[in-house]
């Protein structure tokens, strides 16, 4: 069974390399889409052994995300990992994550840092997630413990069924809305979540999270 792991990356230099290096052991192939970055994420992804695609501007994680899972399926893919070039997530979870998947238990495995125990979430962070987990609820009635966690994986069915059209930040509560809609077996893993200071700054915030309702509302209204 084909495992791929897809890795969007903007500016990620210094570390794209090491999630990479992490992750190999447990996929087949690791796909990075370099979302138009103006350092060495590129170079140094592709120096780890990853696939590297480019976008030639900055489209946001979205977009770069679709890019890479349409490539996975291009590829065989059986089934389709996402996760962040920051470092933030473990790669020695990816064998956990993925066995519901495997196992055809689910079609798609969803990461959770509230079900692990692990992840030291700062407060202000932990309380504007759950607001998510609200707000994903009431909009899809998909009632998760945490609804903006990037580390998923899904079946190559599920992959293709759920296409990204959300370019920014909104395409995780997109994903979920689909996963609902579709009626997709969804299972939470509980997944540790790494958290640093340089993290948390390029993390969202309250603006951002207003942006992500906005997009979210204008697509469903508009779809």
């Amino acid at each position: 069974m084909r495992i791929i792991t897809v890795i969007p990356a903007y500016n990620e230099g210094g570390r794209v390399g090491g999630v990479i290096r992490g992750a190999r052991p447990f996929v087949d192939e690791i796909i990075v889409v370099d979302d138009g970055s103006t350092d060495a994420t590129a170079f140094e992804a592709k120096e780890a052994g990853a696939r590297v695609l480019r976008h030639a501007i900055n489209r946001g994680q979205g977009a770069a995300l679709q890019t890479g899972v349409e490539e996975a399926l291009r590829r065989g893919a059986a089934v389709i990992v996402h996760m962040d070039a920051d470092g933030q997530f473990v790669p020695e979870e990816i064998p956990r994550l993925v066995e519901p998947v495997v196992s055809g238990r689910v079609d798609v495995a969803l990461g959770s840092r509230f079900l692990s125990g692990t992840s030291q979430v700062p407060f202000f962070r932990s309380m504007l997630l759950r607001t998510g987990v609200l707000f994903t609820g009431l909009v899809s009635g998909l009632w998760l413990s945490d609804t903006h966690n990037g580390f998923r994986a899904f079946s190559r069915e599920a992959a293709a069924c759920c296409p990204i059209t959300l370019d920014l930040m909104a395409h995780a509560s997109e994903i979920l809305d689909r996963i609902a809609c579709q009626r997709l077996r969804c299972e939470e893993v509980p997944v540790t979540v790494r958290y640093s200071v340089e993290t948390l700054r390029k993390g969202q915030h309250s603006l951002g999270s207003l942006r992500i309702v906005f997009d979210l509302v204008k697509a469903k209204l508009f779809q």
